[in-house]
């Protein structure tokens, strides 16, 4: 398959095109601008919708009409675009709706910088907006893998009636590369028969909503929701095992850091450090067996967390360990991205901590 260059956003739009999203509703804000301004040229062409809001919590709230109606939908922000729309994610989980959400993360908190960061990890696994629910969060590591992912994404929304966010630093969205970009499949989308576009024969119209006014009728859909996550966490969590199963030290990392882990892990190799890498790719669900399993291989003494944060992934990777080995971290903030050999003095000194 012929690859050509692609940038991020514009890759992350396309496949979102290819992959049947007719619903896109966006608003401006670096550095995801390419997103919305890549579909407001290719939306109508493909049969689709594109709308500028007036505002990110506008834009939300058009998502959750337009897959109310049984459309595929989607919109792009960034950290605080996507601190806005926390209140419409929780609807659309709620409403068990499924839609498409990208975040090209930059740096804060508040408005910060719009510098690359992975300060939203707290956001993006653990529910931004209000109830008990969850949003499954894919964290791709490349261009190529943002497109798969993206695709991937609103078959997964689809499957579980629920919001999926696409997590990406801000360096994935800036970047080119090139990708074999997939033609558009002719396959048959689901059928959405819960969905609110007619009767269609029934003798009664689909509600959707997410208020539960009853609290029995309340708690019994949270147990009724719960029931799908556990789902979730058992079929749909994906990792990337790099060089760990004969690692002293594990490096756990995602996304642009990932890369970077990569290549530290590479050279430290060649200079006979036994140093590998976990890599979640869903970070909800969290590969938190496969990290157990590591944790109880005799030869590795250590996992090391690098992240572009203050450390929000730690928690995650400390209750998956559940003590059994030292777990250490070393981070950049702000925008600022950690350098390959900044990551491997970080191993050497946890190397050399242990004795």
């Amino acid at each position: 398959m012929e690859r050509e260059l692609w940038k991020g956003n514009e890759a992350i739009a396309q496949a979102a095109i290819s992959a049947g999203c007719r619903g896109f509703f966006g608003y401006p804000i670096t550095p995801q601008n390419e997103i919305p301004e890549y579909m407001s040229q290719h939306m109508e062409a493909a049969g689709g919708v594109f709308v500028q809001s007036e505002s990110e919590i506008a834009a939300i709230n058009m998502v959750y009409g337009a897959s109310a109606a049984g459309v595929r939908a989607m919109t792009s922000s960034s950290s605080p675009g996507i601190s806005l729309k926390q209140e419409g994610i929780s609807y659309l989980a709620g409403a068990e709706l499924p839609a498409v959400i990208v975040n090209m993360v930059r740096g804060g908190p508040g408005l910060g910088t719009i510098q690359p960061s992975q300060g939203d990890y707290f956001q993006s696994t653990r529910g931004g907006g209000n109830g008990d629910y969850r949003t499954i969060a894919l964290a791709p590591c490349d261009i190529e893998e943002a497109v798969a992912l993206t695709e991937e994404a609103f078959d997964l929304a689809d499957r579980y009636r629920n919001p999926v966010l696409i997590v990406a630093d801000g360096v994935i969205g800036q970047m080119m590369e090139p990708v074999a970009m997939r033609e558009p499949a002719a396959k048959a989308l689901p059928e959405k028969s819960w969905a609110a576009s007619g009767r269609q024969g029934r003798e009664h119209n689909n509600f959707v909503t997410s208020l539960a006014l009853d609290a029995v009728d309340c708690e019994a859909h949270n147990l009724k929701l719960l029931k799908k996550y556990r789902e979730i966490e058992q079929n749909e969590t994906r990792w990337e095992s790099y060089r760990a199963e004969d690692a002293a030290l594990v490096i756990v990392a995602y996304g642009t850091v990932a890369r970077i882990a990569k290549t530290a892990i590479d050279e430290l190799r060649e200079k006979g450090v036994a140093v590998g890498m976990l890599r979640p790719v869903t970070l909800w669900p969290f590969p938190t067996s496969e990290l157990a399993r590591l944790a109880a291989l005799d030869g590795v003494k250590s996992f090391l967390t690098v992240e572009m944060s203050t450390g929000q992934m730690l928690d995650d990777v400390k209750i998956a360990v559940e003590g059994r080995k030292p777990v250490r971290f070393f981070g950049r903030t702000g925008g600022m991205v950690p350098a390959v050999a900044e990551t491997q003095k970080a191993v050497l000194s946890v190397l050399k901590e242990l004795g």
